[in-house]
């Protein structure tokens, strides 16, 4: 009992522990109890200290540490991680995650890296390409040279069933993507499933740009009583081929999303003086015009006809431009029309293959006004109108007269 009072006035508290141990524990030497005492002394006043420093600690984020415990201070922690949360994957738990179809070369997607140019000719049945590139540092432009194809499928008529003995009108069109405005043409090849072209084309590009570029190809049928259908296209980075050297290649077609070729373009200006209500329409070129004669490309010209509300009041038109899909007219027109008349006006612009024996081969239209047949066209109108005695220009893509007469009441006002 006295060492229980004698641990008593030193503590501060009263210690039953060393009475209650065993007979054998408490006949203890005075050294042992001594060193006992002073190692429960430093970790009290070691956990004293430490809890002084938490109450002077600012304030921080609550983190929920339950998953950590820690030993002895100045130890090394260990995580522990409840093993109920742990769940293994297998790899087909993981592609489960995605649609195959997505991934599949049957989708959309351009991607044939996967297949060797004899797989997808198996795959496909579109037949081949040969051509070559190389580029000239010393004019700064790429050449790209059209050869020949060779197994091109026959052409397919609009039920889906193929033609018995008939044969295709194959002509290429070249393109360095992203840029698909400035394409050039081959020739059209008649009436052969391997047509041989052997035709050269220059690109005038830097040749740091010709390298960020994709020549595409596109194989395209021609048919001048219907729609030109594509058969098939070649697409090629060009950073994938050293430019310098050349180089001669055989490509297996791919199928293009784009079934029909585009009709061409048309570079219009407008100016509209309101002291002389006269609205002035320039037509200054067109370029890349579907052809409509297989051995002269197209003899092109360009109506230009003025609609007051749903009414043909009058009709002009261009130049004929012969044997050319690129054709520069530079021609002028004039129309009068009031002030008070020019929001119920709408101009209707139609591209004619001019044609000797029948009647003339429609290209393509737009109707710019107030029945324009699209958003670009009512911006060309809209700008005009905020411009005054003030030439606005602006290139338009030509559309189908199915497509025009659709969305545009002057559309079916003229022939």
């Amino acid at each position: 009992m006295r060492i229980s009072s004698q641990n008593e006035d030193k503590n501060g508290d009263s210690d039953n522990t060393i009475s209650d141990l065993p007979p054998t524990h408490q006949d203890v030497s005075p050294d042992r109890r001594r060193s006992s005492s002073d190692t429960s002394r430093s970790t009290y006043s070691l956990t004293r200290r430490i809890s002084s420093l938490e109450t002077r600690r600012p304030s921080s984020p609550l983190i929920d540490i339950k998953p950590i415990e820690f030993g002895i201070i100045g130890a090394k922690k260990e995580i522990v991680q409840p093993t109920i949360l742990r769940k293994t994957y297998s790899p087909d738990d993981y592609f489960r995650k995605f649609e195959p179809r997505l991934y599949s070369l049957d989708s959309n997607s351009d991607d044939m890296d996967s297949l060797t140019d004899e797989e997808i000719l198996s795959k496909y049945q579109l037949g081949m390409l040969h051509f070559s590139t190389q580029y000239d540092l010393l004019h700064n432009y790429l050449i790209v040279r059209v050869i020949e194809a060779k197994d091109l499928p026959p052409p397919i008529s609009y039920d889906g069933s193929r033609q018995d003995m008939a044969h295709s009108n194959p002509y290429v069109k070249i393109c360095l993507l992203p840029d698909q405005k400035n394409s050039k043409q081959t020739g059209v090849k008649r009436k052969t499933q391997n047509p041989v072209f052997e035709e050269r084309y220059t690109f005038e590009i830097p040749f740091l740009e010709a390298q960020r570029r994709t020549l595409l190809l596109t194989v395209v049928d021609f048919d001048k009583f219907s729609r030109h259908c594509v058969i098939g296209k070649v697409s090629m980075p060009l950073s994938d081929v050293d430019l310098v050297k050349g180089g001669h290649w055989w490509k297996s077609l791919v199928p293009s999303s784009q079934n029909e070729v585009e009709l061409g373009e048309l570079l219009l200006s407008l100016n509209y003086l309101p002291s002389a209500g006269r609205l002035n329409v320039d037509i200054i070129r067109a370029k890349q015009l579907l052809q409509t004669d297989m051995s002269q490309g197209s003899d092109p010209f360009v109506k230009i006809q003025l609609v007051h509300g749903l009414k043909l009041t009058k009709t002009k038109k261009t130049s004929c431009m012969r044997g050319t899909i690129d054709p520069f007219y530079n021609e002028s027109f004039s129309f009068k029309v009031p002030q008070e008349e020019l929001e119920n006006a709408s101009l209707v612009f139609t591209v004619y293959g001019h044609n000797v024996k029948s009647s003339n081969d429609f290209i393509g239209r737009i109707v710019i006004g107030q029945y324009s047949t699209g958003a670009p066209e009512s911006n060309h109108w809209r700008r005009m109108l905020n411009a005054h005695r003030t030439a606005v220009e602006q290139w338009h893509s030509l559309r189908s007269r199915e497509e025009c007469d659709r969305v545009s009441p002057a559309s079916l006002e003229v022939t």
